[in-house]
């Protein structure tokens, strides 16, 4: 009997420790690899050493914001899959996370996440 894939690696990407470390816990104990980052400029510097199959990112984010971590994922790792998270659908984070969808995140969410709601929709993204 063959053993299962692993789910897939995923980068998380949040100015906020706190989230990090929620997400990455959650993420670990679903059976992700996981690795994190505090801003997009450091995202995409792991990105090139040890890529990742999935990018969780932040929008509002010192440094390199979410958008630009989302255009620069975009241009150098076109099959990265995209995941944004932003704080509740307030009508600024609403427009944000239109934005990120017409420059290609794959999935917004809003904060605080669902977890449950999360891994499905990861299981969704995942390489098959």
């Amino acid at each position: 009997m063959s053993k299962p894939a692993a789910p897939g690696r995923v980068l998380i990407v949040d100015d906020e420790p706190d989230v990090r470390l929620s997400l990455q816990l959650a993420l670990e104990l679903a059976g992700y690899a996981v690795r994190i980052a505090a801003n997009g400029n450091e995202a995409l510097e792991q990105q090139r050493s040890s890529p990742a199959d999935i990018l969780i990112t932040d929008i509002f984010m010192p440094e390199s914001d979410g958008i630009e971590t989302i255009a620069g994922f975009r241009k150098e790792f076109p099959a990265t899959r995209i995941v944004v998270v932003s704080g509740a659908a307030r009508r600024p984070h609403a427009d944000y996370l239109q934005a990120a969808r017409v420059l290609g995140a794959d999935l917004t969410l809003t904060k605080p996440i669902d977890i449950e709601r999360l891994l499905d929709k990861l299981r969704e993204l995942a390489p098959r």
